[in-house]
C-alpha cells in the first residue's frame, strides 16, 4: 500500500531513508518544512532526484548566474530562448533558427559503456526535438583514460559502438568532435554529446503548462525499471576506487522509436496542437511534471495508474524516479486531444492522457484512487538548495605553475626532430581518430558539407541558398590544470577558431563544465575560475553562451579528473559552397602560417608524451587578435581565396602540417621560420595561429587580407605531388611512414582492425 498525503499528516515521525536518496540532514528538514509534515514516500523520491546535483545545478547555480551578464544578441541575430530552458535558440536569418546544446553522460557510461553514451544521446536530441526543432546532427567529446589501459579497452569500444548506433539508427549525421585520453578520466570517463536542430522562428516550443483543464498526455515508451535513480544520482556521486558507490540501472535506449517519437512529435507541432512540452530525460516523470508545472500559469493533477508500464510490479516511487528513454509530456488542450491521438497512432506511439493542468499551485498526484503528492511544483523543479560551496585556490597550483619546462630535453638535429614528430603523431594524445569516427555516418540526410577530420563540422540548412551552421567542441584539460581561468577561454577560443577556419561566423557558445567534486575547494575554485575566464572571454568575442551542463562529481576517490570544461561554438555562414576545407587541396599550393609563433611549451603533447610532465603557465592568449584572425579567414572563404585552413592546436605545426598532408596523400616542403629553433616552431603551441594554402594567383589577394586585417603571416613552402614531408635543413619522412606510425595506435592497443 502507497503511502500516501493523508498518512504522512498523520505519521510524522515515521522514519524515511533520505540519506539513501542522497539528500542531507538539512535538506531533509528544508522539505518538511515546505510541507509542514513529512513528505510521503513519493514525494520524497521526487525531491531527492530533483534536487540532486545532476537536476537541480545546487553547487553550480550561484556562478553560473554569471552567463547572465552577456548580452543576449549573437553577432547575426538574437536569442530566442536561453539558459534554463531546454536548449538555446538563436536566429540565424532567412527565417531560420537553430538550437544546440551539450550535455554530458559520463557516470552511466562508465558502468554501461554502450547504454550510456546511447542514451546520452537519445536524451541530448529530444531536448533538442522538444523546442520545435528538427534535429539535424549529433557531435560527440569523449575522454577516455591511457589507450594501453585495460578498462580502456572496455570502456572506449563500448562508448563509441553506443553512439554510433543510436544516431546511426536515428539518421542523424555526427559531423564532429574530440577524443582525448589521460590518467585522469581512467575509472571516468567523459560522454559529452551534442545535438543541433532547425526550426523556423514560428514554430518555437517552450517547456509550460498553461491553460487550466488543458489535458497532459506522456506519449512514447512506455514506462520500465531500467534507469532508476540513473543519471540523477550517478552523476551526483563520487566514484571509489573500486566503482561507483552506487550503481542504479543505467538507462536502456530504443533508437528506432526515438525516430517515430520525432517524426510524429514534429507532426504535432506542425497541426499546431501542443501547448506545452518537454521530453522525459534526467529524473523522468518527476522531472517532466514538475517542471512543466512549475513553468506554467497554474497547477497539475496527474493519475500515475494511467502510465504505461513494461513492468507492472514498479511502485509509484519507481514510476516517478524511472529514466526509461524515448518519453516525451505534451500540454494539450481538450479539443485537441483526439487530433494529438490520432497522430501518435498514426506512428505507432504510444500515448496515454495522465492528467490536466489546474487552476491551483499545487502538484498532485494520485495513485489508487489517493494522494501521494501534493506539492508545490516551484520548490521541486526551481527552488532547490543553492550552495556557495567553499572554494580555495589549491596550495599546489603555485608548485604546478612553478615546474616549468625549461629544463627538459629537447631534440636538436634533424633526425631527433623526425623521431620526436613521429612519436607524437603515434601517442594517444595526437594519433588518427578514425576507428571512432569510421564508426559514424557523417553524412546521412545529405547536408552534410563538412565533417571529421576538418576542423568543424557544418551542416547545409536551405538547399535552395545554401545557409549553413557549423559546430566545433575544443578543450584542452592540461591548460585548465594549469590555469582554470586561461584554460577555460583557450577551449573558447580554439572552438571560435576551429568554426571560423571554415568559413562561418562564431555567433554563440554552449557548455558541458567538468570537474571533480563540489565539496572539494580546490575543485570549486576550479569551477569558479573556469566560469569567469569563459565570462569574459564570451564578452569580448560577442558570443553568448545559450546553454549547457554542469557535470560534478567526476573523481574516483580522491583524483578528480582534469577539469574539462568543454565548450561548443556554433557558427554561420550564408552559403556553404563557400567553405573552406581544413586538408591541403592540390600540389603546387601555396603554404602560409598566420599568427607568431613563441616558445610555448608548457602543458604541450611534447611535454606530456615525451616528458611525462605537466607544469607551467599554458599559451598566452590575445581575444581582439582572436577577432581579427576570424573576420580574415570568413573573408577569405566569401571570396574564395583560401584553399584550405586548418588550426594550430595540440602537437603545434607538426601535427598540422601531417593532418593538412594526410587529407589527399599530398606531400609538402617547407622552411621553417627564422629567428626561431626548429623544434619550437614544429611543436610549440602557441595559440592563435592557423595553417593556410592558397593557389599562387589569390597570393596577392590573400597577403593584401593579411594587411586589412593586421594578422602577420610566414611563407613556408609549397604542397607537392612528392608523397614526403620535407622540412628544409633538417629532415624528410615519406608519407607512407607517417601514416603508419598514425593510423596505427588506436587499434593496436584495442586489438582490432
Amino acid at each position: 500500500m502507497a503511502d500516501t498525503v493523508e498518512n504522512a499528516s498523520k505519521t510524522p515521525d515515521q522514519a524515511l531513508p533520505w540519506a539513501d536518496l542522497g539528500l542531507k540532514a538539512d535538506e531533509y528538514e528544508r522539505i518538511v518544512a515546505i510541507l509542514e509534515r513529512r513528505p510521503t514516500a513519493a514525494e520524497l523520491a521526487m525531491y531527492s532526484v530533483m534536487w540532486s546535483e545532476h537536476c537541480s545545478y545546487k553547487s553550480s547555480k550561484v556562478h553560473l548566474r554569471r552567463f547572465g551578464e552577456l548580452t543576449q544578441e549573437t553577432p547575426v541575430g538574437k536569442m530566442l530562448a536561453g539558459i534554463g530552458e531546454n536548449a538555446g535558440v538563436i536566429d540565424v536569418g532567412q527565417g531560420y533558427a537553430v538550437t544546440f546544446k551539450i550535455e554530458s553522460h559520463n557516470h552511466p557510461s562508465y558502468v554501461e559503456p554502450f547504454q550510456g553514451a546511447a542514451t546520452g544521446v537519445g536524451g541530448i536530441v529530444r531536448d533538442i526535438l522538444a523546442m520545435g526543432a528538427r534535429p539535424v546532427g549529433v557531435m560527440d567529446s569523449l575522454r577516455f583514460g591511457p589507450l594501453d589501459a585495460p578498462d580502456t579497452a572496455r570502456v572506449l569500444p563500448g562508448v563509441v559502438a553506443g553512439v554510433g548506433q543510436y544516431g546511426n539508427c536515428l539518421g542523424l549525421p555526427n559531423i564532429g568532435g574530440e577524443v582525448g585520453f589521460d590518467t585522469t578520466y581512467l575509472g571516468n570517463p567523459l560522454v559529452n554529446a551534442l545535438c543541433v536542430g532547425v526550426l523556423r522562428h514560428e514554430d518555437l516550443h517552450l517547456a509550460k503548462a498553461t491553460g487550466t483543464g488543458n489535458k497532459v498526455i506522456l506519449y512514447g515508451a512506455a514506462t520500465g525499471g531500467d534507469g532508476i535513480g540513473g543519471v540523477s544520482v550517478l552523476a551526483s556521486e563520487t566514484f571509489d576506487s573500486d566503482g561507483p558507490a552506487k550503481r542504479p540501472s543505467v538507462q536502456v535506449g530504443d533508437p528506432f522509436m526515438e525516430k517515430l517519437l520525432i517524426e510524429c512529435t514534429l507532426e504535432v507541432f506542425a497541426a499546431e496542437i501542443v501547448s506545452g512540452i518537454q521530453d522525459l530525460g534526467g529524473a523522468g516523470l518527476s522531472c517532466a511534471t514538475s517542471e512543466l508545472a512549475s513553468a506554467g500559469d497554474g497547477g497539475m493533477h496527474v493519475d500515475l495508474d494511467l502510465v504505461p508500464l513494461r513492468d507492472s510490479t514498479l511502485s509509484p516511487e519507481e514510476i516517478l524516479m524511472s529514466e526509461s528513454q524515448e518519453r516525451m509530456m505534451a500540454v494539450v488542450e481538450p479539443g485537441n486531444v483526439d487530433k494529438f491521438l490520432e497522430i501518435c497512432q498514426k506512428w505507432d506511439v504510444q500515448a496515454t492522457v495522465i492528467g490536466e493542468v489546474t487552476d491551483s499551485d499545487r502538484l498532485v498526484i494520485n495513485w489508487h484512487g489517493e494522494t501521494i503528492v501534493d506539492v508545490p511544483p516551484r520548490t521541486v523543479a526551481h527552488e532547490g538548495p543553492v550552495y556557495e560551496r567553499p572554494l580555495a585556490r589549491p596550495a599546489w597550483q603555485d608548485e604546478v605553475q612553478a615546474r616549468t619546462v625549461d629544463d627538459l630535453v629537447r631534440p636538436q638535429t634533424g633526425a631527433e626532430l623526425a623521431d620526436t614528430l613521429l612519436r607524437l603523431l603515434g601517442s594517444d594524445q595526437l594519433c588518427d581518430r578514425s576507428w571512432v569516427t569510421d564508426q559514424y555516418d557523417r553524412y546521412v540526410r545529405g547536408n552534410s558539407v563538412l565533417a571529421q577530420p576538418d576542423d568543424a563540422g557544418m551542416i547545409r540548412i536551405d538547399e535552395q541558398t545554401g545557409l549553413g551552421v557549423a559546430l566545433a567542441t575544443d578543450c584542452n584539460g592540461r591548460f585548465c590544470y594549469l590555469d582554470p581561468y586561461r584554460g577555460a577561454q583557450l577551449a573558447l577560443a580554439e572552438a571560435y577558431r576551429n568554426v571560423a577556419v571554415s568559413g562561418a561566423k562564431p555567433v554563440a557558445v554552449s557548455d558541458c563544465l567538468n570537474f571533480g567534486s563540489p565539496e572539494e575547494p580546490a575543485v570549486m575554485w576550479q569551477f569558479s575560475e573556469a566560469i569567469r575566464g569563459l565570462v569574459d572571454a564570451c564578452a569580448v568575442l560577442g558570443t553568448p553562451v545559450t546553454g549547457g551542463n554542469v557535470s560534478f562529481y567526476n573523481q574516483t576517490g580522491e583524483t578528480a579528473i582534469l577539469p574539462t570544461p568543454v565548450i561548443g561554438v556554433l557558427g554561420v555562414i550564408d552559403d556553404v559552397a563557400r567553405r573552406t576545407p581544413s586538408g591541403f587541396q592540390q600540389a603546387g599550393d601555396m603554404i602560409f602560417l598566420l599568427g607568431r609563433t613563441a616558445d610555448e611549451l608548457a602543458g604541450s603533447a611534447w611535454a606530456g608524451v615525451v616528458h611525462d610532465h605537466l607544469g607551467g603557465l599554458p599559451p598566452a592568449l590575445d581575444l581582439e587578435h582572436e577577432q581579427r584572425l576570424a573576420e580574415l579567414l570568413i573573408s577569405g572563404a566569401r571570396k574564395g581565396i583560401l584553399a584550405s585552413a586548418h588550426d594550430l592546436s595540440d602537437g603545434g605545426l607538426g601535427q598540422a602540417m601531417v593532418e593538412a598532408m594526410l587529407r589527399r596523400d599530398l606531400g609538402a616542403q617547407i622552411v621553417l621560420p627564422a629567428g626561431l629553433a626548429p623544434f619550437v616552431s614544429l611543436f610549440s603551441e602557441t595559440t592563435g595561429r592557423v595553417l593556410i594554402s592558397v593557389r599562387p594567383e589569390t597570393r596577392a589577394e590573400f597577403l593584401g587580407l593579411c594587411a586589412t586585417h593586421g594578422i602577420s603571416r610566414t611563407e613556408l613552402g609549397v604542397v607537392t605531388e612528392q608523397r614526403d614531408f620535407a622540412v628544409s635543413g633538417q629532415f624528410t619522412l615519406p608519407l607512407d611512414r607517417i601514416r603508419e606510425t598514425w593510423a596505427g595506435s588506436i587499434p593496436a592497443a584495442l586489438g582490432v582492425s
